[in-house]
């Protein structure tokens, strides 16, 4: 099919050769886009950051953690936790949590 091209002959290496010119020019068109910096975030305003100052938090009440999080208990009065592989819930057996759905389990 390639055999009667006029002008130049088309062999594997010429071929390769051209399709790699054609692949450069394509990256040297693209890359100036690319080149560009991001401009800068604006500067908070001092009035912008007083406001995102959060209030003291209260103390814990019964039933949450230290870190603010609530206790998670079911309906039979157990404290889970929700596993990060399945979402589904975790119990502690011993210093273990163990979810019920992927056996999924690390020591507290």
């Amino acid at each position: 099919m390639f055999d009667n091209l006029t002008g130049s002959s088309l062999d594997r290496r010429s071929f390769l050769r051209g399709s790699a010119m054609f692949a450069a020019a394509i990256g040297l068109a693209v890359a100036p886009a690319f080149a560009q910096q991001q401009p800068p975030p604006p500067q908070p305003k001092p009035e912008e950051e007083k406001k995102k100052e959060e209030p003291p938090k209260d103390p814990p009440v019964d039933g949450e953690k230290k870190d603010g999080e609530k206790k998670l208990v079911d309906d039979e009065g157990r404290e889970y936790r929700v596993c990060p592989q399945c979402a589904y819930n975790m119990y502690k057996q011993g210093r273990m949590w163990v979810c019920e759905n992927c056996g999924y389990s690390y020591v507290e």
